[in-house]
C-alpha cells in the first residue's frame, strides 16, 4: 500500500528486494514512448505557479473567487504552502505556460495531468518526478494534491465519512475551482482507486479524452503484503497508539523497528513529524501532520472500494492504464491480471481503452524504485 516517495519534506518511500515476476504473458510488456518534445537543459526554467483561494476578487458564475498567482523559478522557490478551503495543492508549471484563465479566456488554458499520492502520502511524494515531467513537457503543467487527512490538507476540516469516493470529490471539486479541466490522471495506490473514482463520479470537469493511470493498485481487492513485509493497516494501527507529540524521532523509529517494520518504512513515517518548539525556546519536540483517525477510515474504505464496473464497462473518451510493478507479486493476483487483461480486449472491440504495463526492476514505490522507467511509459500521455 502507498506509504508513498520522492519527497525530501515528508514520505520518502522504502525499497524492497522481491522475487521477479513471471505471471504475465510477453504482451503486456513495459512501454517504452519517447517524449516528441526535445529534452530541456539542466538549467532550465519552470514556472512553479500557486494557486490560494481567499477572498472576493471576481465573479465566476455567481461564485467571488479570489486567486493570487505567484511565479517562482526553479532554485527559488520556496517551500510554502498552497491550499484552498477544499485541499493544498501545488501547480508546477512547464516553461511555456501562462496561467491565462484570469486574465484572457480567448487563450486556451494549458494540458493538465493531475497526481495523486498513495495512503501516509503527500503530495511531495511527486515534486522531483514532476518537475522532471514539466522540463520534458513545458506545455503542460502539473497539479499535486495532499488528499483529505494527509500533508497540509489535514488542517481542512473534513466532514465524514472519510472514503475513496470523498477524496475524489474533493479533488474533483479543487479542479472545478481552479478553473482546470485535466487531461490525465494519475494515481499511486490508494490514489489509483481514487482516479478511477473520479472518472466513476465525473462527466465534468474531466475532459474527453482523458488517460487515467492507476499505479501499482487493482480496482478490487487489496491484498497486504506477505510474511516480513510492512502491513499498512497494523502501521496505521500502531501509529494511532502513540501519542500526538513526541520529543524525538529517533524513539518513534526505535519503536517500529522493535514492532517489526522495517527500518525504512520508520525512517519514511517520522518524515510526518513537524517541529512544535516555539520561536526563541530551547526545547523540542514534534507532532504528527496528519489525521491518523481520517487515515484508518480512508484505508479501510481502500480495502472494502470495488470499482472494477468502471474498468469493465469505460465511458467512452477515458482510456485507462494500470501498472504493475514486477516486484509487487503480493498486490496481483492471477485473477486480477486476467480480469484486467479481458477488459483490455472488450474496449478493444468497443472503441475504448485498457491497457496493462509492467514497470521492470521497481516494486511498490514506483516512483522512488524505478523513476526513469516510470517516465518512459507515463510519456506516451503526454504528447
Amino acid at each position: 500500500m502507498p506509504l508513498a516517495s520522492n519527497c525530501s519534506a515528508c514520505c520518502a518511500a522504502p525499497t524492497a528486494s522481491l522475487r521477479r515476476s513471471r505471471l504475465l504473458p510477453n504482451s503486456w510488456s513495459n512501454s517504452k514512448a519517447i517524449s516528441p518534445f526535445p529534452r530541456f537543459s539542466e538549467n532550465a526554467k519552470f514556472n512553479v505557479s500557486r494557486l490560494a483561494v481567499s477572498h472576493t476578487s471576481w465573479r465566476v458564475k455567481n461564485r467571488a473567487i479570489s486567486m493570487a498567482l505567484v511565479r517562482d523559478t526553479l532554485g527559488q522557490r520556496e517551500d510554502v504552502a498552497s491550499s484552498s478551503s477544499i485541499l493544498a495543492y501545488e501547480l508546477i508549471q512547464g516553461a511555456n505556460v501562462r496561467w491565462n484563465s484570469v486574465l484572457d479566456r480567448s487563450i486556451p488554458d494549458p494540458p493538465t495531468a493531475v497526481f495523486l499520492h498513495g495512503i501516509l502520502g503527500c503530495r511531495k511524494n511527486w515534486g522531483t518526478f514532476a518537475k522532471r515531467m514539466a522540463k520534458e513537457f513545458p506545455t503542460w503543467q502539473f497539479l499535486l494534491v495532499d488528499l483529505r487527512c494527509h500533508g497540509d490538507s489535514a488542517s481542512i476540516n473534513k466532514r465524514g465519512p472519510h472514503t475513496v469516493a470523498s477524496a475524489a470529490l474533493d479533488v474533483l471539486k479543487l479542479v472545478r475551482e481552479l478553473r482546470i479541466t485535466p487531461r490525465v490522471l494519475v494515481g499511486h495506490s490508494f490514489g489509483g482507486k481514487v482516479v478511477l473514482s473520479m472518472v466513476d463520479q465525473a462527466a465534468k470537469p474531466l475532459a474527453r479524452p482523458v488517460r487515467v493511470w492507476v499505479l501499482d493498485a487493482t480496482p478490487g481487492k487489496v491484498r497486504a503484503g506477505g510474511d516480513g513485509e510492512d502491513h499498512p493497516a497494523e502501521l496505521i494501527s500502531l501509529l494511532s497508539t502513540l501519542p500526538k507529540e513526541v520529543s524525538s524521532k529517533r524513539d518513534i523509529v526505535k519503536v517500529l523497528t522493535q514492532q517489526g517494520f522495517s527500518n525504512d518504512v520508520a525512517q519514511w513515517v517520522v518524515t510526518n513529524l513537524r517541529p512544535t518548539s516555539s520561536f526563541g525556546s530551547r526545547s523540542s519536540g514534534f507532532s504528527w501532520v496528519f489525521d491518523l483517525r481520517g487515515i484508518a477510515e480512508m484505508y479501510q474504505s481502500y480495502e472494502e472500494t470495488n470499482l472494477w464496473k468502471i474498468v469493465e464497462d469505460v465511458p467512452r473518451g477515458v482510456h485507462m492504464n494500470f501498472l504493475k510493478a514486477e516486484r509487487s507479486l503480493h498486490r496481483w493476483a492471477l485473477e486480477d491480471l486476467q480480469r484486467i487483461h479481458a477488459a483490455e480486449e472488450l474496449a478493444s472491440e468497443e472503441g475504448g481503452g485498457v491497457e496493462m504495463h509492467v514497470l521492470e526492476d521497481a516494486g511498490h514505490w514506483v516512483h522512488a524504485d524505478n523513476p526513469d522507467g516510470l517516465f518512459r511509459i507515463l510519456s506516451s500521455s503526454f504528447w
